[in-house]
């Protein structure tokens, strides 16, 4: 199964008028089980186009289909969206119940699912983002560190066990520490559960060690939808468009300048040591 989106086009609209599209003519298909990372400059589309996932946004033109549930059909959407989770920049803003629990609860309970369901599905999605309910789900959600808030956050969305989870910049204003423990939760969820992962994220390096595969917008059109290997190889080109690059990609270019012949795919440090090690295994 699969998202499938065939010439979404959308605009905005100003005083009843259309403004120029913000998406325009997308074509790709987002794989089952993948970590789709999402890059473009300030808007290039990314978050509107994360809204049609779900339909938070309609489709006007073109269709997004999510395991063959066409969102362009209104009776559709109720289906997807049990599918698809949505986590947008600080989600913790959104926590409002008194505990922890109550809270990761909200979204299971609309389900209409039986409280033995409710609860289990809650422990479950407390455990998985590293809150022990036993300590967490009788305290109050604002009385989290952000790490915990966030973490608590996502637990809400994952109680509703989406099998497609969205994120739109999920480790924004986090510390480094913060930052490791979401990405290490991603990969924690993909790997365990088959979650598929799409996140919006300006950090390149984030990007490359941890997506499958990366679409890259410009003005709303897709520029690269392709591996982090090969869409960092263009370092020339993202920068034109005012992207930059991960850091070891940087340091490749700079040593290719300089005359050490280094394969452009190398966007990672892992990948880089590989290739040193064998480099030197070869000398």
């Amino acid at each position: 199964m699969s998202i499938v989106i065939n010439h979404l086009t959308f605009a905005y609209t100003q005083g009843g008028k259309p403004l120029e599209p913000t998406l325009k003519d997308l074509c790709f298909t987002i794989e089952e089980g993948s970590f789709l990372g999402i890059i473009g400059h300030t808007g290039s589309g990314k978050s509107t186009f994360v809204k049609h996932l779900n339909g938070l946004l309609p489709c006007e033109k073109g269709t997004v289909v999510v395991d063959g549930h066409d969102l362009s059909q209104k009776s559709e959407r109720k289906t997807v969206r049990a599918l698809v989770g949505m986590v947008f920049q600080y989600p913790e803003y959104q926590l409002f119940a008194e505990t922890v629990f109550e809270d990761a609860a909200f979204g299971p309970r609309n389900m209409k699912l039986d409280e033995a369901e409710v609860k289990s599905r809650v422990v479950n999605a407390m455990t998985l983002v590293g809150l022990d309910p036993e300590r967490f789900s009788e305290r109050s959600p604002f009385e989290l560190s952000g790490g915990e808030r966030r973490r608590a956050a996502i637990a809400g969305v994952l109680a509703m066990h989406p099998k497609y989870l969205v994120l739109d910049e999920p480790m924004a204003g986090l510390d480094p520490l913060g930052r490791r423990e979401i990405l290490s939760l991603l990969e924690k969820l993909r790997s365990e559960s088959g979650c598929t992962i799409i996140m919006i994220s300006h950090s390149m390096d984030d990007i490359a060690n941890h997506a499958t595969k990366v679409l890259v917008l410009d003005q709303g059109s897709l520029l690269m939808y392709d591996t982090p290997q090969s869409v960092f190889s263009n370092a020339d080109q993202l920068q034109r468009i005012g992207l930059s690059v991960p850091g070891i990609t940087k340091i490749c270019v700079e040593m290719n300048r300089r005359g050490v012949p280094i394969p452009a795919s190398i966007c990672t440090e892992d990948a880089f040591l590989d290739w040193f090690r064998e480099g030197r295994q070869h000398a």
